[in-house]
């Protein structure tokens, strides 16, 4: 595919950028060739785990400025949808870490701890690495009691330098298989990070590149909002995987540095 008409990426990171806290390559090389390209880029990640200023810490100590708005976290999006149904001020139950918790207190959200969790409206759940079984139990009561269930995102996986471990979407099939309630995702595939990316970007979908490393998640949210997707493979999928792919995607490339190379020719 030519890719000369592109102006903008949309980037996932783990697995694109880095793979825990290894980076994927010089990143602040890799960027300064994007700037220079001309590009225009923002990050959308299904991590919820950070916040906003944390990522934007993040990258600047690899060597990458960025500004807050070039950040989308699944995080953000949770809490966009939980403000669609609930006011500002209602009782939230979280399994997640400072992304999820900040995103919703910054909308006025009341997160109320676990001795507390009867009284909450909604479940929101993510990734929490310090989760204990008593959480399991008040978030699967909830659900059972009719409180929406909402989650950050659906990845089953989160890629490390020494392999997969257990993503925010094998802790939600616990709650899943308890309940037999399936979450309201914010994250990828859902088109909704991709939609904000854009509005954040200002260009149009066939100009903006959606790059990712996970097919079922990057790549099924970038062609489902309509936009031309690359899959990198420094993450979770496989060549094979890509190639069998329906549709396929518009390109796939070792890493970011390889795409950011095709994308000059």
């Amino acid at each position: 595919m030519q890719l000369i008409h592109i102006k903008a990426l949309i980037l996932d990171m783990d697995g694109v950028l880095w793979k825990a806290d290894a980076p994927i390559g010089d990143l602040a090389e890799i960027f300064a060739r994007v700037r220079a390209q001309g590009l225009k880029f923002v990050f959308a990640t299904n991590n919820g785990t950070r916040t906003v200023d944390q990522y934007v810490q993040r990258m600047k100590g690899f060597g990458v400025e960025v500004e807050p708005w070039q950040v989308v976290t699944s995080a953000q999006g949770v809490a966009h949808l939980v403000a669609q149904k609930f006011p500002s001020g209602s009782k939230i139950f979280v399994v997640g870490e400072d992304g999820v918790r900040h995103s919703l207190e910054e909308r006025g959200f009341e997160i109320v701890p676990v001795e507390r969790a009867p009284e909450a409206q909604a479940l929101v759940m993510g990734i929490e690495r310090s989760i204990t079984f008593q959480k399991v139990v008040e978030a699967t009561l909830l659900v059972q009691n009719g409180a929406p269930f909402y989650a950050t995102n659906p990845d089953k996986t989160f890629p490390t330098p020494r392999g997969e471990i257990p993503g925010a979407g094998a802790w939600l099939s616990v709650i899943i298989t308890a309940t037999n309630v399936e979450p309201i995702i914010a994250g990828k595939p859902s088109p909704h990070l991709m939609e904000i990316a854009l509005e954040r970007l200002g260009t149009t979908k066939a100009e903006t590149l959606v790059v990712g490393d996970r097919l079922e998640t990057d790549i099924a949210a970038g062609q489902a909002v309509g936009c031309p997707t690359a899959l990198v493979l420094s993450g979770v999928s496989s060549r094979g995987e890509a190639e069998a792919w329906t549709p396929a995607m518009d390109v796939i490339a070792e890493d970011l540095s390889t795409l950011i190379e095709l994308l000059k020719a």
